[in-house]
């Protein structure tokens, strides 16, 4: 083909030529137009952004919702321990026989009144001047509660070593108060050889037959029908920790038998109530479990408890003392608690005494000399005043 200036026409042998001012129309752009305006603007989608956020609050209601409702429904499992230590339910008297201090413990059973069958560690001490009396002149019962795990053998050295202590005082005594004192130890159920499974109601139960059994082992120990005829029986309820709860709870929620008479109550690093121990154990406000109390089916109310008694005992002859004994390093239980209860005593009109061990952590009260003598100078001075 040749192109030659100035030529407006091209003819080429079978090609028409094509005029200068034709319009050749072009093939249509597919290509998506991009407008530069917005080039450079992103796009979020919001429901990508919230999807990290829900997931993981889903996730932490979740995991919070989930404990709540294995503390509500596994409670008396966390309470109450009779497993621990493992062997626990294994132990034998004779395994603390030769550190008892020539105390000799024996074994009772006896039957709750729902037909649980209940294992009782039982002592007796001759005191006084004279202690070799077959026939004093008033019997006195202790009746022991247990902290919430272990068993009763393990706890006998230290009951051993304080009714030793009790012994020696008194021969301080004066002439002719010769009184016979039974250390009673009752195993919840479930715990050590009893049978069952532990809950608030049934300890009560379990507390209520082993005073039935006191007042049975009274009757046939002094014989006679006439109440004139048997020495005067003094009861002292001594509860450790939730086992203070269970003696309060006795107090005020069982009739004693006629022939048994409250004389005192020992509360062993106790604590006001469960729902006290929840807000102490878990102070943080945020969290779920301080406000599940209405979910509670164990209380151990001693701070209600005191009140009931008060008016139980009021119009009597006879008002129970109280004495309190704290560990002053409590690891558990604050001395808060501790302070209360004195107080609710003293609001009540209940005679009351309080004593912290130095040096003390919870389980360590009746481990230290000090809480030995602290108890076994109580118990003197209550045995001693005691009249036929």
């Amino acid at each position: 083909m040749l192109f030659i200036r100035g030529v407006t026409r091209l003819s080429v042998r079978g090609v028409r030529a094509i005029p200068r001012s034709a319009i050749i129309p072009s093939r249509p752009n597919t290509t998506p137009r991009i407008d530069n305006a917005l080039t450079c603007r992103r796009e979020y989608h919001v429901e990508g952004l919230m999807l990290a956020p829900v997931v993981f609050s889903g996730l932490f209601v979740a995991l919070w919702t989930w404990k709540c409702l294995m503390l509500v429904t596994f409670q008396n499992k966390i309470i109450y321990m009779p497993g621990l230590p493992p062997n626990a339910r294994r132990e034998t008297l004779e395994d603390y026989t030769s550190r008892c201090a020539g105390v000799r413990w024996r074994e009772e059973r006896v039957r709750a009144a729902d037909g649980t069958d209940l294992a009782l560690c039982v002592t007796d001490v001759d005191l006084g001047p004279s202690a070799a009396s077959t026939q004093p002149g008033v019997a006195f019962y202790i009746l022991y509660f247990q902290g919430n795990a272990s068993s009763i053998p393990p706890r006998l050295p230290d009951l051993s070593s304080a009714l030793c202590m009790l012994k020696r005082h008194s021969l301080q005594w004066e002439k002719g108060t010769d009184i016979r004192c039974t250390f009673v130890c009752l195993s919840y159920r479930g715990y050590w050889r009893s049978r069952g499974r532990p809950t608030e109601k049934g300890l009560n139960i379990d507390a209520a037959a082993a005073v039935h059994w006191i007042s049975q082992l009274h009757r046939i120990s002094y014989g006679g029908e006439a109440q004139e005829s048997r020495p005067s029986a003094k009861l002292v309820l001594w509860g450790q920790s939730i086992g203070a709860g269970v003696a309060t709870n006795l107090a005020a929620g069982t009739p004693m038998p006629p022939n048994v008479q409250l004389d005192s109550l020992i509360l062993e690093t106790p604590f006001t109530s469960i729902r006290a121990m929840l807000e102490v154990l878990y102070p943080q406000k945020w969290l779920p479990y301080r406000h599940l109390w209405p979910f509670l089916r164990n209380h151990l109310d001693s701070w209600k408890n005191l009140g009931i008694i008060s008016r139980k005992y009021r119009t009597g002859d006879h008002s129970p003392e109280v004495f309190i004994l704290e560990a002053a390093k409590d690891e558990l239980v604050p001395p808060e608690l501790g302070q209360k209860l004195y107080d609710r005593c003293l609001a009540v009109q209940l005679a009351v005494t309080r004593k912290a061990v130095a040096g003390a952590f919870h389980n360590d009260a009746m481990f230290r000399g000090e809480g030995r003598r602290a108890v076994s100078d109580f118990l003197s001075r209550r045995l001693s005043s005691t009249r036929t």
